[in-house]
């Protein structure tokens, strides 16, 4: 997106230094865990986006940062302790350790600055370095609060309530930019976040409220529709209003929202968590996370049928298949430039991108969080970010079996489906936010939670022999 700073209001500036007030009174009023995920969700919903306050040396602070710092804030204050962001030392710590540190040894492999015709490219250096490894802790702070404070069973549950609650209400102003224009965020925080013609469908156009993409607004609603579909499934109520009107009213809004993507998953989603086993569930999330960890691989080695899926798209539109054809494009390009330095990426300043001609202009379309990783931080970027969305759904397919009850299984499984489901829109997309690190934190936090019960209920009735505690 385009620096929109000198276009916003006042209001965007007293909105973002206020969050953290409003999210001292959600923590002063609710119980933490709510509170959490409202301070989360309402900044990634509310907060001006596309706008930053920027201070010298240390990273912009944005709707993103501003409420994951405002819920570290709270936790801090309220349960009077620090998350810990290392819990132990396994896979995770070591995927976490890559994601915070990786930028150092990205800097010191890219010291050298790029010129292309007129474009001239800094190399990156330590205190660049230093910027993308607080920025990258920051980014990661909501996926290592909800590991730590978001894992009962109520937990899950409550952050399906609060997705279908959010759904609900956040359809109403989405309806009125569908009919009427993406006009709220110029009306609210003074400018347009994006190109308004690229929201234009057909005779009408796509919403995006405050959250900057109609591709976005279309993604959330297709997962508060999932998670509607949880709830109707275990009769969890949401006020007064029947679950399945509910599921079907959030579906329709994601029809409304004109995005094939988000259509497809929804199609296929909400189906699968509302009458699916739990256990058929998480087999699909997880080859969801396998096809979306393969990615990179299949697309380097020509074997992901990037020209059948361009045929399908043109069966349906013309247009979604040439633009869809183009993305290939596009990421054949990025990809070949991305492996010239395949570890530890090209680092930041726009080094991943392609530049061509005198002019030096850049010739790159980055449209997936996959690319944009893979030529920023590397292979090793790649494998520690995607992982870490990855590896919760793959551990809560394997503690589903010791939930205690159905309730849980199943909410567990829903919330695995729209974390696998989030990881694949972001192959064609880049919309992961903190929000999205809240709810694989959590799922993650669940999975531990019930092997961590499991292990210490196995202990107590196999006690180890006096002799052999003794002995040890």
């Amino acid at each position: 997106m385009e620096n929109v700073n000198v276009g916003a209001n006042s209001l965007a500036y007293i909105a973002l230094v206020s969050w953290p007030l409003v999210a001292l009174y959600l923590y002063s009023k609710l119980p933490v865990t709510q509170a959490t995920i409202w301070t989360i969700l309402g900044g990634f919903l509310l907060l001006p986006v596309g706008f930053d306050i920027k201070f010298k040396l240390i990273p912009a602070f944005t709707k993103y940062s501003v409420s994951s710092l405002a819920a570290l804030l709270g936790c801090v204050i309220y349960t009077r302790r620090l998350p810990r962001f290392f819990q132990s030392f396994g896979l995770v710590e070591v995927m976490l350790l890559i994601v915070i540190f990786g930028p150092f040894v990205t800097a010191m492999l890219n010291g050298d600055p790029i010129q292309v015709g007129r474009t001239f490219l800094p190399g990156v250096g330590a205190h660049d370095a230093g910027a993308a490894a607080i920025a990258e802790a920051i980014d990661i702070l909501p996926f290592v609060i909800a590991r730590q404070y978001l894992r009962s069973a109520e937990d899950n549950a409550q952050i399906l309530r609060i997705m279908v609650i959010a759904g609900l209400a956040y359809s109403i102003p989405v309806l009125f930019e569908l009919r009427m224009s993406p006009q709220l965020n110029i009306w609210v925080y003074g400018y347009m976040p994006d190109s308004f013609l690229q929201e234009e469908r057909g005779s009408g156009y796509r919403a995006i409220v405050f959250v900057g993409l109609g591709l976005t607004v279309a993604i959330f609603s297709m997962t508060t529709a999932v998670a509607a579909a949880s709830l109707w499934r275990t009769r969890t109520s949401v006020g007064r209003f029947p679950l399945g009107a509910i599921t079907a009213y959030l579906s329709l809004v994601v029809v409304l929202c004109k995005s094939l993507g988000s259509l497809v998953y929804c199609a296929a989603a909400v189906p699968l968590v509302r009458w699916g086993s739990p256990r058929l569930q998480v087999r699909v999330a997880s080859v969801l996370v396998i096809v979306a960890l393969a990615y990179p691989m299949l697309r380097a080695t020509g074997l992901f049928p990037t020209t059948t899926m361009v045929e399908v798209a043109r069966a349906v539109s013309q247009d979604r298949g040439n633009s869809l054809n183009l993305r290939f494009s596009q990421e054949d390009q990025l990809l070949a430039h991305a492996l010239e330095r395949p570890l530890f990426g090209w680092g930041r300043y726009g080094r991943n991108r392609l530049f061509n001609g005198w002019q030096g202009g850049s010739s790159s379309i980055t449209d997936g969080f996959w690319i944009i990783i893979l030529g920023v931080y590397g292979l090793a970027g790649f494998a520690a970010t995607f992982g870490l969305i990855a590896l919760p759904v793959f551990r809560a397919a394997r503690a589903l079996k010791f939930a205690e009850t159905i309730r849980e299984r199943e909410h567990l499984a829903a919330l695995a489906v729209i974390n696998a489901v989030t990881m694949i829109d972001q192959l064609p997309n880049a919309s992961f936010s903190n929000w999205n690190w809240l709810l694989v934190g959590a799922l993650l936090g669940r999975a531990e939670q019930l092997r961590t019960a499991r292990s210490q209920m196995v202990g107590l009735q196999h006690p180890r022999p006096l002799a052999g505690r003794l002995s040890s």
